[in-house]
């Protein structure tokens, strides 16, 4: 489109000294005569650019009026550079890759030395994640409806939707979705959708708030926690719920205390510590840990033969 390419002649003006009608030309996919054009409508819209013949000539904006580039510094270029890449990582396509080789291509008295800030979005599963960000974002700007298949701790169930945002939150992908299904505002896990497609079924946009994803507001708590952890666990609690989440008992033990919300997950996180944690408070949730090690015992009491075939 054209103001596409009078807003990237600017852009080039904006960041070069001086340039030539042939390199715009080559750059922009156009001819010289187009070129020229373009540059005597960016004259009658009142940017003041001048043009020299000859050799050491060219086409550049007249003193005074380039914009200070330095309201840009090296440290921003860099932000700005890391969240593309972060973006890059995740992305089915090569278009954060463009973007960022024309940033870099416009500003390199910008960026000097090495990166530091590197961030990857995409975890263990870009192969899968991919694919499925980049189908969304398309089904985002189309405005068209997408249908998957959920699996929740509930079971499994066909969904169609009207998709929003895409949301990168508690190290996951996630998609704000209004689902027909629920007749409400939903959030939905990319890695428990499978068989992501867009239809043919376009939606008008309805007045989709951001979500509040605050800890309080996805995670109310509930179930309060007590339980005592062995001191060379105090690693892990520092990881997932920081310092202030326990004290420290005489004997070297861990009092940890939280607010938990869902019981399955509360008795599963318990498990993977062993012999390394023993729930206090409340009751229930020590009789449920405990018979589901007494059923663990028992699967590995069986006096069963297991026969595997190996090609």
């Amino acid at each position: 489109m054209k103001i596409d390419r009078l807003i990237g002649i600017l852009s080039v003006l904006l960041q070069k000294e001086k340039t030539t009608a042939p390199e715009l030309a080559d750059r922009f996919e156009v001819s010289k005569r187009t070129i020229n054009r373009d540059i005597e409508d960016l004259c009658r819209a009142g940017i003041p650019i001048r043009t020299a013949q000859g050799i050491g000539g060219g086409i550049s904006i007249m003193d005074g009026y380039r914009m200070d580039r330095t309201i840009l510094t090296s440290k921003d270029m860099q932000m700005i550079l890391a969240g593309l890449r972060s973006l890059d990582s995740v992305s089915g396509s090569s278009y954060y890759g463009q973007l960022m080789e024309k940033i870099q291509a416009g500003s390199s008295e910008f960026i000097t030395g090495r990166d530091s800030i590197l961030i990857d979005l995409s975890s263990w599963y870009r192969d899968s994640l991919a694919p499925k960000i980049e189908i969304i974002q398309d089904a985002i700007g189309d405005r068209r409806l997408i249908k998957f298949r959920y699996y929740a701790p509930s079971g499994e169930s066909e969904r169609t939707v009207e998709p929003y945002y895409l949301v990168f939150r508690w190290s996951s992908w996630y998609l704000w979705a209004w689902c027909l299904k629920r007749k409400d505002f939903r959030l939905f896990k990319l890695n428990r959708m499978d068989g992501v497609q867009i239809t043919e079924k376009n939606f008008e946009c309805r007045e989709a708030t951001m979500p509040d994803l605050s800890n309080e507001k996805i995670f109310p708590g509930g179930i309060k926690v007590k339980a005592l952890f062995e001191a060379d666990q105090k690693w892990r609690l520092v990881e997932e719920f920081g310092t202030s989440c326990f004290t420290e008992n005489d004997d070297g033990r861990l009092l940890f205390t939280a607010d938990y919300t869902d019981m399955e997950n509360l008795i599963t996180w318990i498990l993977t510590f062993g012999d390394k944690a023993e729930v206090i408070e409340p009751e229930e949730v020590r009789e449920k840990v405990r018979t589901a090690i007494e059923a663990m015992i028992k699967n590995y009491r069986r006096n069963k033969r297991h026969e595997i075939s190996l090609d």
